[in-house]
């Protein structure tokens, strides 16, 4: 089984470069399906879930190209299979192909998504979409099975500002008839990434980034071309390892406004940073403060930064309180914090305290999912002493090139298959 090896408390100097986004990416590949021909996506993060995806697209009958971060998808012989149980289930964005594939044929059939165990997840919001515009829905199993004769726009309100619904509905509202509008959508930057791509291959789009967005239904989809935007969790991620153990460390590649409601707590909590252009440049903080920190849809405080900055808040000067309030399986992460010497108490089901500040130690740990795996690795940054963390090909799922980028500023880790 795959391991990672750490030696930590090695300062970090240099600087590290943001990779696209995860979650844009992982959009933007099936949404690059409704073309009739051909589109390619620049700035593609080198991650697992985009592996998975090509396989998908292949299975499909697509032809992919990738070439130093750029991929190529040539859906012209695209054909309208049924997309087994072994590749839905490696992970959650697979539920993409679902909005595109019947914006474009009329009919998908899939196995349930997968992806990582943090909780119910359940894609209820998209389902009620699809049915919104006309389409019939049967569970088989575990397969879904969804069809219509014609798709009709409509008004539909969403009773949860879900990225993931937002985006499927988005990529099946570009193929009805009519004008689709969402209400109460998600605002987060991936979307607007994502209806940047929409309209690039000829979809009318307005109001992306907004509570309230018009998808204008159309035949004639063809040659997209888009950028994925920079990380703003990976970006996140790297600023909370700045403040744990970094010396004058620069991240370059950062949007400033996808992350304001972490700028905003570091400053809360004592930790100083610079930000020049699309650099930012941070040290470690010797006083951190605790924090009180409720997670929330963008431009709140990210769920994806909830278990990173756990590790942080191990290490500052007196209780802080996090409060999880989308995903019910968020705190797995925190068996391991403790084993490696933090004091964290799981007060209910969406409620963690922590008590810091706390010297941690390393020793073997399991990542139990991405983000909590991130939580981990920070861990063995900081900690005395070597950590394994067993099980992190979750982690490679979603931070690019994360053990070259980080030997690459002092850190002493291994990758070991």
């Amino acid at each position: 089984m795959s391991k990672i090896i750490i030696n930590g408390q090695k300062e970090l100097t240099g600087e590290i470069e943001i990779s696209g986004a995860k979650n844009s990416a992982v959009a933007l590949l099936p949404a690059a399906t409704l073309c009739k021909t051909k589109s390619t996506i620049y700035n593609v993060p080198e991650i697992r879930d985009i592996d998975y995806l090509i396989k998908i697209m292949e299975h499909l009958n697509c032809k992919v190209t990738v070439d130093n971060g750029a991929i190529t998808i040539d859906s012209s012989k695209l054909k309208n299979k049924p997309i087994p149980e072994d590749l839905s289930v490696q992970m959650r964005a697979s539920y993409y192909f679902m909005g595109a594939l019947l914006a474009k044929f009329g009919k998908v059939e899939m196995s349930f998504p997968g992806g990582c165990n943090i909780g119910a997840r359940p894609i209820d919001i998209h389902i009620k979409g699809f049915q919104e515009l006309g389409a019939h829905v049967e569970i088989i199993k575990n397969r879904y099975i969804i069809t219509a004769k014609k798709l009709k726009g409509k008004k539909i309100y969403f009773d949860f500002p879900s990225v993931g619904a937002t985006i499927n509905l988005m990529l099946a509202a570009s193929g009805a008839e009519g004008t689709t509008i969402i209400e109460n959508a998600a605002m987060e930057p991936e979307i607007v990434n994502v209806a940047s791509f929409l309209i690039n291959m000829g979809v009318n789009v307005r109001g992306a980034g907004t509570k309230t967005i018009e998808i204008d239904g159309t035949k004639n989809v063809d040659n997209g071309v888009v950028d994925v935007f920079p990380d703003r969790i990976e970006c996140g991620t790297y600023i909370i390892l700045g403040a744990l153990i970094g010396k004058n460390l620069r991240i370059r590649g950062i949007i400033k406004e996808h992350i304001g409601a972490l700028l905003m707590k570091l400053t809360e909590i004592g930790v100083n940073y610079e930000i020049n252009g699309d650099v930012l440049t941070i040290s470690k903080c010797e006083d951190i403060k605790p924090a009180n920190i409720k997670t929330q849809v963008f431009p709140g405080f990210p769920t994806d930064l909830q278990q990173p900055i756990t590790t942080l808040l191990t290490q500052a000067k007196g209780v802080s309180n996090i409060e999880e309030t989308l995903y019910e399986n968020r705190f797995k992460n925190t068996y391991d914090l403790n084993r490696m010497g933090a004091i964290t108490n799981v007060l209910t089901l969406n409620k963690l305290e922590i008590k810091g500040p706390r010297k941690l130690k390393g020793t073997h740990v399991i990542a139990t999912d991405l983000r909590g795996g991130a939580s981990l690795f920070l861990a063995g940054l900081i900690a005395s002493g070597t950590t394994e963390i067993e099980q992190c090909d979750v982690i490679l799922r979603g931070y690019s090139n994360i053990v070259e980028k980080l030997r690459a500023v002092g850190a002493d880790i291994e990758y070991v298959e």
